[in-house]
């Protein structure tokens, strides 16, 4: 790889040139990045970020690349996120603070969290990436969404180089969503979160799956074992063959809606929501379909796993689109519902 230069702020980046991201994103897709630096500290990703504008260059940052779809090669510069660290920041008799890194890794956190007693993200466990990808997804699993612990997002403006804090209503979050996918999508770097986690569990067991993996006297570690053992059995692994975990959002319907589906389809999956509306489970609605383990252009919709769409082939990120088009294609034909991609796409 040829080396473009050394930028010296405090410490040394280097900035390489046509690197395959094929290691750098959970689908395996065979993109190129035009320019790439790798960032383990705040001043290399500062110098990154003023070679990037000194160049006119589009920035994208990436952690483990666990919720994206590359499209194509990157002509512009790709910044991996690999800074660590986490601080307990404050404490009383209730909760804790704890600012994380943002290259730290999620799963990893989780259980750094449950070792301390520090409770709130145990049904988190067992999620790919990195901690600095948790609130741009508004990362959820099994009753609990990410931003009920998130107190603030440290930042770096990748215009000016500034830094900011983002408190949680500034976040913008909603299911699966946060600001960080629209207004401020490619304008801010995520360089730490900000958790108030508990000192006294209030367990989540709404899921059946869950709550039927466990007895009344369950603790926070029970929890935790649980989800490892549901998520382990359901979802396949990236390293184990490439993918980006659900790669469809469950659709959310209106009262009315639900009632029309429920009458055609008596059977439908759904979850109640406040204000009569209902959160339909996608995965249902693609196995309905006939999709597990079916292929397009040599992508497959996981056998065991039917919102999962698997990459074994190593085919590119447009393939992949055309599978999930196809996809929703069929939903939208036999439901009249929209199913949207979850993994952001470049």
């Amino acid at each position: 790889m040829q080396k473009i230069g050394e930028i010296t702020s405090n410490n040394e980046v280097l900035i390489q040139t046509d690197v395959s991201l094929q290691a750098h994103n959970s689908l395996a897709v065979p993109a190129k990045a035009a320019y790439f630096s790798r960032c383990s500290s705040v001043p290399q990703l500062l110098g990154s970020l003023d070679f990037a504008k000194s160049n006119g260059l589009s920035v994208l940052v990436l952690g483990e690349g666990s919720n994206i779809v590359l499209s194509g090669d990157y002509d512009g510069m790709v910044v991996l996120n690999r800074l660590t660290g986490i601080e307990l920041v404050s404490e009383n008799s209730e909760s804790v603070v704890v600012d994380v890194a943002a290259g730290e890794n999620w799963h990893d956190f989780v259980g750094y969290a449950l070792e301390r007693a520090w409770f709130g993200l145990e049904n988190l466990a067992l999620i790919p990436g990195l901690v600095g990808a948790a609130p741009i997804q508004n990362i959820g699993a099994y009753g609990v969404e990410v931003k009920d612990s998130i107190e603030a997002v440290h930042v770096l403006d990748i215009e000016s180089g500034q830094v900011r804090i983002l408190s949680n209503s500034d976040c913008q979050f909603a299911y699966r969503d946060s600001i960080f996918k629209h207004a401020l999508s490619a304008k801010y770097v995520i360089t730490s979160v900000v958790f108030r986690l508990l000192k006294t569990a209030q367990l989540t067991l709404t899921y059946p799956a869950l709550a039927a993996n466990l007895t009344a006297s369950a603790c926070p570690i029970d929890v935790y074992n649980a989800v490892c053992q549901i998520r382990a059995s359901k979802l396949p692994m990236p390293d184990d063959i490439p993918n980006a975990g659900s790669f469809f959002k469950n659709p959310v319907v209106d009262q009315d809606k639900h009632r029309q589906l429920t009458a055609l389809f008596p059977s439908i999956v759904a979850f109640p929501l406040d204000g009569g509306s209902a959160k339909l489970a996608a995965a249902w609605l693609i196995e309905q379909c006939g999709w597990k383990d079916k292929s397009v252009d040599a992508v497959y919709v996981h056998r065991d796993q039917a919102l999962v769409i698997v990459n074994p082939n190593f085919k590119s990120g447009n393939s992949i689109l055309k599978m999930a088009a196809a996809i929703q294609a069929d939903v939208k034909s036999t439901y009249d519902v929209v199913l949207e991609i979850e993994p952001r796409v470049y």
